[in-house]
């Protein structure tokens, strides 16, 4: 059976945001231009059908990465292929809209992202209109009912207004708006993070359910790692906005090579092995408009050496997954250290 072909593929891309101070600072104070390397030579891909998480510490890059993919922000540097067409740098309005209809955002707080002074049928309706994929009105009200059904909302419920709703029923909404164009790609956000425990687990298995029955393909940013565990095939861990680490998910939770995903995970609660050592994860991630030279993560890493302190890693291959570690290259981490898997969310 012939493999199957990435729906998206990233490759070398890189995204910087000027905080250079203001130009009279600069010239009168003889200040330099900075630039925070938000994005820093990310590359990876996501089979049809798959979901692809992308964890790691606040600030470390994957909601750029998010928005560079749904192009809310142009790449500096890099390509983004989706279903083989570069969209990275596309002049073509209709093949821009065509990506557009294709792949849609849920972004993380269901209390911004949603317009106060629309109700929910226009709300949901509007990429239908945008893309002229309805025209007739009583059709369109239609396909709004049918969309609030399969997100667990009553037809009746696009009368109201946001306000009217909880956390999770906004969730709920905007899921039903990225529905509504027909996507095949959704990025998502952390799209549960605003929202309490219970209300999590019921909204990540409205889209597991989603991704069954619409054959959705998933780019899944979270920085909790279960979340992460319940909703991803394969898993890219990043760090001062580079990869450190992609591997399949069960590979990534049960032998993880990374000293930064080793650690992440250790700090993971585990009731079964209450008095066990930890290492917890030590320090905070360093300036991005400064980073320290050679592998970002050495002055945290327990296995740093003089090589990981002047020369950048790059991703690697090894056996299941991609590493960027000059300790794991030279066969300076030490094996045998088996996790034990998470619970799963609950239904």
């Amino acid at each position: 059976m012939p493999e199957r072909q990435p729906l998206l593929r990233v490759e070398g891309l890189a995204h910087y945001f000027d905080v250079s101070p203001p130009l009279l600072n600069r010239v009168f104070e003889g200040k330099k231009r900075l630039f925070l390397k938000a994005v820093d030579d990310v590359s990876f891909h996501i089979k049809p059908g798959e979901t692809f998480a992308l964890v790691g510490e606040s600030g470390c890059g994957k909601s750029t990465v998010a928005r560079l993919i749904v192009r809310l922000y142009d790449p500096m540097r890099g390509t983004i292929e989706f279903e083989g067409q570069d969209i990275s740098h596309v002049e073509s309005r209709k093949d821009f809209l065509n990506f557009r209809r294709k792949a849609q955002m849920i972004f993380q707080d269901p209390y911004a992202s949603l317009n106060p002074r629309w109700r929910v049928r226009d709300i949901v309706g509007e990429p239908i209109r945008a893309f002229g994929l309805l025209k007739d009105g009583e059709t369109l009200d239609g396909r709004v009912g049918v969309l609030l059904n399969q997100v667990g909302l009553s037809p009746s419920d696009g009368d109201k207004y946001p306000h009217e709703f909880s956390g999770g029923q906004r969730q709920r909404i905007s899921i039903a708006r990225a529905l509504s164009s027909n996507p095949d790609f959704l990025v998502c956000d952390e799209p549960t993070s605003a929202l309490d425990v219970s209300v999590q687990a019921q909204i990540l298995n409205l889209m597991k359910q989603l991704q069954r029955d619409l054959g959705l393909t998933y780019l899944f940013i979270s920085h909790d790692l279960a979340v992460v565990y319940h909703m991803a095939d394969h898993v890219g861990v990043m760090y001062l906005g580079r990869l450190a680490e992609v591997a399949d998910s069960q590979s990534l939770f049960t032998r993880p090579r990374h000293p930064y995903t080793r650690l992440l995970l250790d700090a993971l609660p585990d009731l079964e092995n209450v008095g066990r050592e930890r290492t917890p994860v030590a320090g905070e991630v360093p300036n991005p408009i400064n980073p320290p030279p050679g592998c970002g993560f050495h002055p945290r890493c327990p296995f740093a050496s003089e090589r990981c302190r002047s020369e950048r890693p790059e991703l690697m291959a090894v056996d299941d997954g991609f590493v960027s570690c000059h300790a794991v290259e030279e066969g300076r981490m030490p094996e045998g250290i088996e996790l034990p898997p998470l619970a799963e969310t609950p239904d």
